[in-house]
């Protein structure tokens, strides 16, 4: 599993895009800063083309479900790896995810 970097492509299942932010800038790849725990949570979402009447679009990303690494920490914060998931605020609620499609570096991993 790669770390993921603020360059990362974060996606909900309707294939809206996360905006995301890096609350740390100090441990990096590629110049890029790695994500920490809090970073894919509470971001907006773009594009989400889940639109009709009573149906509302994915517009922010919930808590993670998934996805920190179990060994690496940032400051006490584990870092994000591109299997991390969660839910959005998208209809139906409950039920809808979202993943990364990209983890914005392949020089950095780790295995299980």
């Amino acid at each position: 599993m790669r770390w993921v970097t603020l360059d990362a492509v974060l996606k909900c299942a309707h294939l809206g895009v996360a905006r995301l932010t890096a609350a740390q800038t100090w441990v990096t790849v590629e110049d890029r800063p790695v994500l920490v725990r809090a970073d894919p949570v509470g971001r907006p979402l773009s594009g989400c083309p889940n639109i009709g009447p009573t149906i509302k679009p994915c517009t922010t990303t919930l808590a993670v479900r998934s996805g920190y690494s179990a060994w690496i920490h940032v400051d006490g914060a584990p870092v994000v790896l591109d299997a991390v998931t969660g839910l959005t605020d998208g209809t139906p609620p409950g039920v809808v995810t979202y993943h990364v499609t990209a983890p914005g570096q392949t020089l950095v991993s780790e295995e299980p």
